[in-house]
């Protein structure tokens, strides 16, 4: 979008939120760039230029903006609805794969050389990896100088830093301002909770949080999860430990709380907490295409901005969405919390009930099949799956390519199609995943007026493609979603 010059300077200058994260502004009088919503004055369109990443403007030479903060901007909706290249190399980067793995190991995921990847990040970003990455690493430095007491040195390493003097030198580049500065202008009244990390996740509004935030709650594993004091809880996987997050929805952001047993999972927990809550979406877009359906209109009226509830483990959903072949939300949530307790690795939760992390594929992969307490035909689909996920047979995380994964997850044993449409929708975030065999969508479809076998339903939702797995939250939304989940 950054290349229609018209289009960017009339957001600029309505100060239209809803492309921030789409571009970014920069000033060629100031060297200073913004979001598209910055509550300034705008600049004369002859002094804009458009980037399309916020790394692009600090490799030109631009700081950012002190007012409307653009590196805390929404992400952008693209690398999320597409499964090409460079969305997955993004999506990796924002997992932080560079900074644990370096650009050859991201390469290699990809299955790229690391000049080809350079080559497409440049050639749509303005900016490679590392510098990608570096933007990244400048915006985790200053959450936890605004939100943490812990001297700038532990910071700077937990930010993923190679150095203290880099990091001094990338903050007052960045930010015009040193480390002591930036917490110098953090707000008076911030409470520092020694081990707690608070902060604010930004969304494109509207966000409808009914579906997002009851979906989870109604599937939430004992012990893994759960709704507390108006808050969603959930213990974290991650890449050098574990954590707990508190995502309480706001009018204008999600509060998040997180405790991390190491903090450089920082920038991983929030990139996962994002995805899980599809905070990175285009609602207006979405919405724009479901209206153009009359049967679905006064759904998206009624309720604009619904989301995609996802997950922060691509392989624990896909064995929970084996655990609900069949089977009713509490049977499944039953089968998972037992799961749970035998192999789960527990842990200390002093603001609740959370207990255990959710197992991993090798440990689950490791459970004797006659322990578990489903139907043989069912216990072959599960051990199978963890096998092959444990083993990297299948892969669902944030770099895998879509059908691929489609095609691999279909020659299971036991795996048809609603299972791999729920892994894709909800695991995978493929935006146009579509399940008209599920009993919730069947039942909405038939008291809208919709088709309800499901080859006829398939037909008519193409009109609403590449969104429909946002038609089926609207959907669902009409049955109350009980989610009672149909064979494979």
């Amino acid at each position: 979008m950054h290349t229609d010059t018209e289009r960017c300077v009339r957001a600029v200058q309505s100060k239209d939120a809803r492309f921030d994260g789409w571009f970014f502004t920069a000033v060629l009088t100031t060297r200073i760039y913004c979001r598209p919503s910055c509550p300034v004055v705008p600049p004369k369109p002859q002094n804009m230029t458009f980037y399309p990443s916020a790394a692009a403007c600090q490799q030109a030479g631009f700081r950012a903006c002190k007012r409307c903060r653009p590196d805390t901007s929404p992400g952008s909706p693209e690398w999320n609805q597409r499964a090409d290249l460079v969305a997955r190399a993004m999506r990796l980067i924002a997992d932080g794969t560079v900074d644990r793995e370096g650009v050859p190991g991201l390469a290699a995921r990809l299955g790229y050389s690391t000049r080809q990847i350079e080559r497409q990040l440049r050639a749509e970003l303005g900016a490679g990896p590392l510098a990608l990455a570096r933007a990244q690493r400048a915006q985790t430095a200053r959450l936890l100088i605004e939100t943490t007491a812990l001297p700038m040195a532990e910071i700077a390493f937990a930010a993923g830093f190679s150095s203290i003097r880099t990091f001094n030198d990338t903050v007052r580049e960045v930010f015009a301002l040193s480390p002591s500065e930036l917490r110098d202008r953090r707000p008076r009244t911030a409470v520092l909770t020694p081990g707690t990390l608070t902060l604010r996740l930004p969304f494109r509004a509207p966000l409808n949080p009914d579906n997002l935030f009851g979906h989870l709650a109604a599937t939430a594993v004992p012990g893994v999860e759960e709704w507390r004091a108006g808050a969603y809880r959930r213990t974290l996987r991650l890449p050098y430990g574990h954590g707990i997050v508190s995502l309480t929805p706001c009018p204008d952001h999600i509060a998040c709380r997180l405790t991390l047993s190491d903090l450089r999972d920082l920038p991983v927990a929030i990139s996962r907490c994002r995805r899980m809550l599809d905070l990175d979406a285009d609602p207006v877009a979405v919405d724009d295409q479901l209206r153009t359906d009359p049967v679905l209109a006064p759904l998206v009226d009624k309720a604009p901005g619904r989301r995609v509830p996802r997950t922060v483990d691509e392989a624990e959903f896909a064995v929970r969405a084996v655990l609900g072949q069949q089977v009713s939300t509490a049977a499944a949530r039953t089968h998972a919390a037992r799961l749970v307790t035998a192999h789960g690795e527990p842990l200390d939760d002093p603001e609740g009930g959370l207990t255990h992390l959710f197992p991993s594929p090798e440990a689950l992969a490791a459970v004797h099949p006659e322990s578990l307490a489903m139907p043989r035909t069912r216990r072959t689909t599960f051990t199978t799956l963890v096998r092959q996920l444990a083993d990297g047979t299948i892969n669902l995380g944030v770099e895998s390519d879509w059908s691929q994964t489609r095609a691999r997850l279909l020659a299971l044993p036991g795996f048809g199609p609603w299972t791999v449409d729920v892994i894709a929708m909800r695991a995978l975030g493929d935006p146009d995943a579509f399940l008209p065999t599920d009993l919730g969508v069947r039942r909405a479809a038939r008291e809208l007026g919709l088709p309800s076998t499901p080859a006829a339903l398939t037909a008519r939702a193409a009109a609403w493609r590449p969104w429909r797995a946002y038609a089926v939250q609207y959907l669902w939304a009409t049955d109350n979603h009980p989610i009672n989940f149909l064979p494979a």
